[in-house]
């Protein structure tokens, strides 16, 4: 392991030592109980296998056989849970073929940022992730089972079923992906299709026709945005069967890769191989995740995500330990937005297990931690195939399949990760930087308030932005309105930067990794809600965002700043935050939320 990662490793266990202690501690006292149908009083059991057919009841009660909770994200609505519709019957099958019984424990909402975006049902996204923690609790609260299979794939469902999970840190769990849907329009193609709407030059038949060629079919967005990002790090982190994550749907192994999800929980449950996922989910394992991020360039949203994950196991990281470990850490993938090759490109190049090979060779990721696989990390570094009706895991050629997507870890496309922490007067916030031109890195500029996404589109529009400027977008944090995702920024941005204008965002709110080539600084903590600095900037104040060393300023005389009061959001916009399209029914979460670098974590 370089050394330099294994200090960052030590720097949080140091600091989550009394709260990974505390999680630890309660998940053996959980396993010192008798088995969830040999405990409940004899009305509990009987509710809880009342549906049953009656060999699964004599499993569960007599022969005391393992009993599976499915807990599941599927909907008909959304392309990357779709084909989930059959896979209770498939785990079904597969855990009566290994002589036990699997049961829907519950299901967990869903929802779709590429629906929302733009639209006042965004400002539910986020806390949605924590509203699938606690579904994927109330599903597991009838503690009957001996272990659980997850099944979610997207943005925020893939992070609030393993925080909920770890909130059950005494079960052995794996989670099954989907994979993606195939290869449609490509993205760049779809990009300037979005731009030229931008700017009048098509209209609104010829976007929806490229935007459905480009979202086509069952099968997560091909791009490497949140839910993509989510299957690279449950590779790494060892939580899916090896190979999982990039398999299409409908392919002959899918279902294999299913299958054997099932029999690899049996294994851990009745062999006793003391893998519940609180113990797996330790310090390293974190470390493993944040590394495959930075290295694929994965998205931003995960520097929330993972944050509040860690805390769900009792660890605590922060955005200077992502920073810290960018620095050790090479960036050997290039995939859209970061490149122009979608994820069915890069699982045909080497995929995640290329990157994981790549990164436990240099000594970037732990290979000794436990995986659900019995081979641990190593596993994952394989390809799954079927022969004969078998499933087998073959080793990749030593050289990346094609070098403008994945490369190996000593001709890397950068040195360092392609996150990077932002600092100064304005606050702490992240930047993308895989995707941005160098020589847009540093960016100076005086500042234009918005306190909504509409005001910037209706000023492009109007042609109010042709020239130098950082956009300012304010109140758009986890207190003010639930965070969203700007993404129909990056359009007219991208317009403006094409046109030769130095641009520039700075939010606190969200953007993933659809800020493309934009300089966009993201996240900003304290949020203008909290009273954070970014709302004491003015219209006219320079601005100062240098990727290259890592610093955001308003470049306002030290004093000024200072004696300068911070602006609130108007009673008319913090009244239209809270009321319709269910926003009312998450004012508690935006009240109780902390801040985003704390994981925007609504539990605590």
């Amino acid at each position: 392991m370089k050394h330099s990662i294994v200090e960052i490793t030590e720097r949080i266990k140091e600091k989550s030592r009394p709260t990974r202690i505390a999680y630890l501690a309660r998940i053996d006292a959980m396993l010192q109980r008798q088995r969830g149908a040999d405990r409940l009083g004899c009305a509990n059991v009987a509710h809880a296998i009342a549906a049953l057919p009656k060999n699964d009841k004599l499993k569960i009660v007599s022969e005391k056989k393992p009993n599976i909770a499915i807990v599941s994200a599927y909907n008909d609505m959304l392309s990357a849970h779709k084909p989930y519709e059959n896979y209770p019957s498939i785990i079904r099958d597969e855990a009566n073929k290994g002589d036990a019984t699997a049961q829907v424990a519950g299901g967990v909402p869903a929802m779709c940022d590429g629906i929302t975006q733009g639209e006042p049902g965004m400002e539910l996204s986020l806390f949605s992730r924590d509203t699938i923690a606690m579904a994927t609790a109330i599903g597991l609260s009838h503690d009957v089972f001996d272990g659980a299979l997850m099944l979610g794939i997207c943005d925020k469902i893939v992070p609030g079923l393993l925080i909920g999970a770890l909130h059950f840190g005494h079960l052995p769990t794996i989670f099954v992906p989907a994979g993606p849907m195939s290869t449609g329009i490509d993205n760049t193609s779809k990009s300037k299709v979005r731009e030229k709407y931008a700017q009048g030059l098509v209209g609104r038949e010829e976007l929806l026709a490229s935007e459905s060629a480009a979202y086509h079919g069952e099968g997560t967005c091909t791009f490497y945005g949140t839910a993509n990002s989510n299957q690279m790090l449950m590779e790494a982190m060892g939580l899916h069967v090896p190979g999982a994550a990039f398999i299409h749907p409908r392919d002959d192994i899918r279902e294999e890769i299913t299958r054997e999800s099932v029999r690899a929980l049996l294994s851990i449950i009745k062999n006793k191989q003391n893998k519940p996922i609180g113990k797996l989910v330790d310090e390293r394992v974190i470390v493993n995740a944040m590394v495959a991020l930075l290295a694929t360039g994965g998205s931003t949203n995960h520097l929330i995500h993972w944050v509040a994950i860690a805390r769900a196991a009792g660890i605590i990281i922060d955005w200077s330990d992502f920073h810290d470990l960018a620095s050790s850490t090479p960036l050997l993938a290039s995939v859209y937005p970061n490149g122009k090759a979608d994820v069915n490109e890069f699982q045909t190049a080497g995929g995640p297990a290329f990157v994981i090979r790549e990164l436990i060779d240099s000594g970037c990721m732990y290979p000794e931690v436990m995986t659900v696989s019995e081979g641990g990390l190593k596993e994952y570094t394989k390809k799954p195939t079927k022969e004969n009706n078998k499933l087998i895991w073959k080793d990749l050629p030593k050289e990346s399949g094609d070098e403008t997507i994945v490369r190996t870890a000593d001709n890397p496309f950068n040195q360092s990760g392609g996150l990077k922490l932002l600092q100064g007067n304005l606050g702490r916030s992240v930047i993308k930087i895989s995707a941005v031109p160098q020589d847009r890195y540093i960016i100076e500029a005086p500042a234009i308030i918005f306190d909504t996404q509409e005001e910037l589109l209706s000023a492009f529009d109007r042609g109010e932005l042709e020239k130098d400027f950082v956009a300012v977008v304010r109140f758009q944090g986890p207190k003010a309105n639930g965070m969203p995702e700007l993404h129909k920024l990056t359009p007219p941005l991208a317009v403006l930067q094409n046109k030769g204008f130095k641009v520039a965002i700075v939010t606190d709110g969200r953007m993933s990794g659809a800020s493309g080539k934009i300089p966009a600084a993201i996240h900003l903590s304290p949020e203008a809600s909290a009273n954070g600095p970014i709302s004491k900037i003015r219209n006219g104040d320079m601005i100062r965002l240098n990727a290259m060393v890592g610093t955001l300023n308003a470049l306002v005389d030290e004093d000024t700043w200072y004696e300068r009061e911070n602006e609130n959001l108007s009673d008319q916009l913090r009244n239209n935050n809270a009321h319709d399209i269910g926003r009312e029914l998450f004012a508690g979460m935006r009240k109780n939320v902390i801040s985003a670098e704390e994981g925007a974590i609504t539990w605590l």
